[in-house]
């Protein structure tokens, strides 16, 4: 008779061995459709899982191959899926930062697809048949929308930052106003940028008030830039003064520096011609004279991630011959979405039609009341008994740094349970396929209807 301790142990000498378990019928299609080295970990994984519970009295009775071989299947399922899944943003942050920031236009979708599954003229010159320059993708289209004289793109605007810093004051000093020294996403803060850039950070003025006299006082031949930073993620209200950049250009011209600006979101049309906030926009700051701007493809441009930097002739060329410039430029299927979105601003009949993110934020409250209406019963029924729900007003968000005191007017559905917190209701929709993404405000599970344009989309789904 075996003792309880040499139970278990019988139970999991008697497991069937890997080959045989590859071998049998039940996986015959898995092994058909996944290659035999990747089913033959899986296998290995799920005995061991499976003799770590049968030791631990977990499992007790004897596992028959097709029960394994459902489990491997299982397994491999689970890892089947992409890590990028499709979310639901029912958050009220329509430029989601963690979710991937601005989607992209159909256009842009279509221009990515094509050139993922061809050969293109990355860098190659068709009239010369040579080597060409991926800037002249975007360069046309980025020069008409800005009013620069130059152009180029790298993967992302602290990239931006980085190479210009570098290229223009490497050794010297970066003069920029205390009340412009801000952190930007993930922890990333200007004055960090700055040090790796190789440029040694002078700060002017206080956190709140900074005027044109303390950056000339700062001034001496180690200057090497004129920093303005757009503060796009914070404001300061009350008693304060800034220094705008019609004063820094003038102060850079008179002492040879050269000024440079970076503008974060990066709008390239006046939002408020929509019914939005004022954002600064690039072709305004060109205008003022900036020598170099940078700004963002994925934030207000709507575009793909990347970092656009745009000025005068001279820089861009230093830029561009910046070392750096190779470790920091974009591949094809960024530069072709960026040039298919900035193709859009200059054609498209209607931006707001063509643009997602532009959609989103011009969103009107009508719209949403009628989306609400055809989401509660849908709802109702599917929740079941004990779940109240409303129609809440409430405000939403741009993201992304972008205009942080503007808040959008929104509509979003409020969940209540009288048995089940804010947080196990945003976990069953978080459980959904594909996951629901709302927010809790004042214990109340909200889902915003800004960029939800589908009623079934808030209908969680096993």
């Amino acid at each position: 008779m075996n003792t309880p301790e040499e139970g278990p142990r019988a139970t999991v000498r008697a497991l069937p061995a890997v080959e045989k378990l590859l071998a049998a019928p039940a996986l015959a299609r898995t092994i058909q459709r996944y290659n035999r080295t990747y089913v033959t970990e899986k296998t290995r994984t799920v005995l061991a899982v499976l003799r770590q519970e049968i030791l631990a009295g977990t499992v007790t009775t004897q596992p028959d191959e097709a029960t394994i071989a459902q489990q491997i299947e299982a397994a491999i399922a689970r890892e089947d899926r992409s890590p990028l899944r499709s979310v639901v943003n029912a958050t009220g942050t329509v430029l989601h930062t963690n979710l991937g920031r601005a989607l992209l236009a159909p256009a842009a979708i279509d221009e990515l697809l094509r050139v993922a599954s061809t050969p293109v003229t990355l860098e190659y010159d068709l009239t010369e048949a040579g080597r060409g320059d991926r800037d002249e993708i975007i360069e046309d289209d980025i020069l008409a929308l800005t009013g620069a004289e130059a152009a180029t793109v790298v993967n992302n605007n602290a990239a931006a930052v980085l190479l210009a810093l570098n290229t223009l004051a490497e050794g010297k000093e970066g003069i920029v106003s205390r009340g412009e020294l801000v952190e930007i996403g993930g922890s990333f803060r200007i004055p960090d940028v700055m040090r790796k850039s190789g440029v040694i950070l002078r700060e002017v003025g206080t956190t709140n008030r900074t005027r044109i006299a303390d950056y000339a006082e700062a001034i001496t031949p180690q200057s090497g830039v004129l920093l303005k930073v757009h503060p796009s993620n914070y404001r300061i209200i009350g008693f304060t003064s800034s220094v705008t950049l019609d004063e820094l250009v003038a102060l850079g011209r008179t002492h040879q520096i050269p000024v440079m600006e970076d503008l974060g979101a990066g709008a390239l049309v006046d939002l408020s011609t929509y019914g939005l906030p004022k954002e600064p926009v690039v072709a305004e700051r060109v205008a003022s004279g900036a020598d170099v701007v940078t700004f963002s493809g994925d934030k207000l441009l709507g575009g793909p991630q990347a970092g656009l930097i745009v000025g005068r002739k001279e820089f861009i060329a230093q830029i561009k011959k910046n070392p750096f410039k190779r470790a920091l430029r974009p591949g094809k299927l960024t530069l072709a979405a960026l040039s298919a979105t900035l193709r859009l601003y200059r054609r498209a009949p209607d931006l707001i039609a063509a643009l997602p993110t532009l959609r989103w934020l011009t969103r009107s409250q009508a719209e949403m009341e009628v989306m609400a209406a055809h989401i509660i019963p849908l709802l109702q029924t599917q929740l079941g008994e004990g779940f109240s729900i409303t129609v809440e007003d409430t405000h939403a968000q741009i993201g992304s740094g972008a205009l942080p005191e503007e808040n959008l007017p929104s509509r979003a559905i409020g969940i209540r349970h009288a048995h089940l917190s804010a947080d196990k209701i945003a976990a069953r929709f978080r459980a959904s396929d594909p996951p629901i993404l709302g927010r809790i405000h004042d214990g109340v599970f909200l889902l915003d209807l800004r960029g939800v344009f589908s009623p079934r989309d808030l209908i969680p789904q096993p």
